[in-house]
């Protein structure tokens, strides 16, 4: 077991933009280097949180109630899940954390940064993930995935001006935030992105300071 706090991974993106495709080769690339690890994903993560993503993400509502439930979830989230898992030293890797609320309420739909801010303040003052992973394409790349794929969420329905919106929002983090936040050129082939991602984690293990056991076994 690790004795230091765990490192919290995030993956953000479009939807369509390929980042599904590499949550779970991650989560088996983490553990197969020795690290006790879990995945979650938002809004979800709790069985009040993924009750609040059914809503969420099929009911109509108001703008300021989307972006409070999105937090309300969020926040059972953190006090049940992360923050245990991270303080016991297990790395966790969450679907999906606050730069999607910038993204889609603050910029796809156009509420602005300032009400994000504010809840991010009050819900997690102080914590940030320690590495973000922004999978991007071009709108048309992703919405043409999408179209071969189930059926759409309420999210997933909106036109293209909204994510066009969303897609300049993520990298407007990534440009605020470029220690913490890295965009992934998810137009590769599979294989070149999991190499580029299997770089990057090699090296953020060994920045984190993790030393594989001895016994070679992964941890759970």
């Amino acid at each position: 077991m690790q004795n230091r706090r765990g490192c919290f991974i995030t993956l953000e993106g479009l939807d369509g933009a390929g980042k599904s495709t590499h949550v779970r080769w991650l989560i088996d690339e983490i553990r197969r280097r020795g690290i006790s690890v879990i995945a979650t994903r938002e809004p979800g993560g709790t069985p009040l949180g993924e009750q609040l993503r059914q809503m969420v993400l099929s009911e109509p509502m108001h703008l300021k109630t989307e972006t409070l439930l999105m937090f309300a979830a969020r926040c059972e989230h953190l006090q049940n899940v992360i923050e245990p898992a991270l303080a016991a030293g297990r790395w966790v890797v969450c679907d999906r954390f606050t730069d999607a609320s910038y993204a889609y309420q603050g910029g796809g739909r156009e509420l602005g940064g300032a009400m994000i801010e504010t809840l991010e303040q009050w819900v997690h003052p102080g914590l940030q993930p320690d590495r973000t992973w922004l999978f991007d394409v071009p709108l048309a790349v992703a919405r043409e995935r999408l179209a071969h794929t189930r059926e759409l969420d309420r999210f997933e329905q909106e036109g293209s001006a909204f994510f066009e919106r969303t897609r300049q929002a993520y990298h407007e983090r990534a440009r605020q935030q470029p220690g913490r936040l890295h965009i992934v050129d998810s137009t590769r082939p599979i294989d070149v992105v999991r190499a580029d991602l299997a770089q990057q984690l090699g090296a953020l293990i060994q920045a984190y300071g993790v030393v594989p056991p001895s016994s070679g076994g992964a941890l759970e």
